[in-house]
């Protein structure tokens, strides 16, 4: 099992069994793709910071730099069947699961060929063809659609499994605690993944939580629960599988917690002023995307020219996205309400 980064609070021996993961040997054909996604994911968001800056994204715009390995990894842990509930920061996660990087990207931009043609925004991204149910904008207001998806799933017995990405400041809320309770006595197929980002917005994880362990958050209601290391591809994908594996066997709901970081502020609006000084200087020196490139070039003898040509590709297809998405046409006001009421 990975060991427990933190453990503030009550005795370890207090907490209900965790569960170990067998330590599977990940393949070059599986890290490839992993880290050209992860790649991809951060060109992508970076071309969207340039385009807030030019006003072409309005509103709030909430980027997901930094913490790739963990919607990669955890996605590669699931079926497509699966059903995924996000929050806010929501971009890297629906690309993931299989969302274009010109649809994400013309949806940023409020077009009508975004993914939720253009009346989503950054925010409300989501996609019934790949099961992926949101984008919310309520902090912690998602886990319980979260446990709703996994409910249907037990209800309908289609062996499918609910995965509900959240923040730290999320597990501070009411609506968090409601969702982990009815999973853990209905049994549901969910599994509940904290990002641990350590910051609530500008809100350093010490100043908001005495425990600062929130995988803990689950064991009030008895969960299944365990914290790892978000900074790895590999680390995530391991221990995803193992828990999605535990609640489709029938064994009930499994609270993970990623340990990761975000490179910039809560939303391009904040500057992060909050932050020691050296603090992402020492993050970044165990970047995602770096810690993948090494691993493919040690140890699976990927050349470095292969790699390069990836980034060179990569490149091409995120400015295609933002070319795309800016020449794209604005939704027709229209069909406003076509999408309101179910057909």
């Amino acid at each position: 099992m990975s060991e427990q980064l933190s453990t503030n609070g009550a005795s370890m021996a207090d907490a209900p069994a965790i569960l170990a993961y067998t330590a599977d040997e990940i393949t070059k054909e599986q890290l490839l793709p992993w880290t050209r996604q992860m790649m991809l994911i951060r060109r992508v968001e970076e071309l969207a910071a340039k385009a807030y800056t030019l006003r072409k994204i309005k509103g709030f715009c909430h980027l997901y730099i930094g913490q790739e390995a963990v919607c990669v990894g955890a996605t590669a842990a699931l079926r497509h069947e699966d059903t995924v509930v996000a929050a806010y920061r929501d971009h890297g996660q629906i690309m993931a699961k299989g969302v274009s990087a010109r649809a994400v990207m013309a949806e940023l931009f409020g077009k009508a060929t975004g993914v939720t043609k253009g009346v989503g925004g950054s925010m409300h991204l989501s996609s019934k063809a790949h099961n992926f149910y949101g984008g919310y904008g309520i902090v912690g207001g998602h886990v319980p659609l979260g446990a709703g998806a996994a409910f249907a799933s037990q209800y309908l017995n289609k062996n499918e499994v609910s995965l509900t990405y959240f923040g730290d400041g999320a597990a501070q809320q009411g609506a968090f605690f409601e969702a982990l309770e009815l999973s853990q006595l209905w049994k549901l197929p969910a599994v509940y993944l904290c990002e641990n980002n350590g910051y609530a917005m500008g809100t350093s994880l010490e100043r908001q939580s005495y425990l600062t362990d929130m995988s803990r958050r689950g064991d009030g209601v008895g969960m299944m629960r365990w914290q790892f290391n978000g900074f790895d591809v590999e680390e995530v994908y391991r221990n995803v599988r193992k828990a999605v594996e535990y609640a489709r066997a029938g064994n009930g709901p499994v609270l993970l917690e990623a340990i990761t970081y975000r490179y910039r502020g809560h939303s391009m609006s904040d500057p992060a002023k909050y932050r020691k000084k050296g603090e992402l200087d020492s993050v970044k020196t165990k970047d995602c995307i770096d810690t993948a490139h090494e691993r493919l070039l040690n140890d699976f003898g990927v050349p470095q020219s292969e790699l390069d040509d990836m980034k060179v590709s990569i490149n091409a297809e995120a400015q295609d996205a933002y070319e795309f998405a800016d020449s794209s046409p604005e939704p027709d006001p229209a069909k406003l309400y076509d999408y309101t009421y179910a057909e």
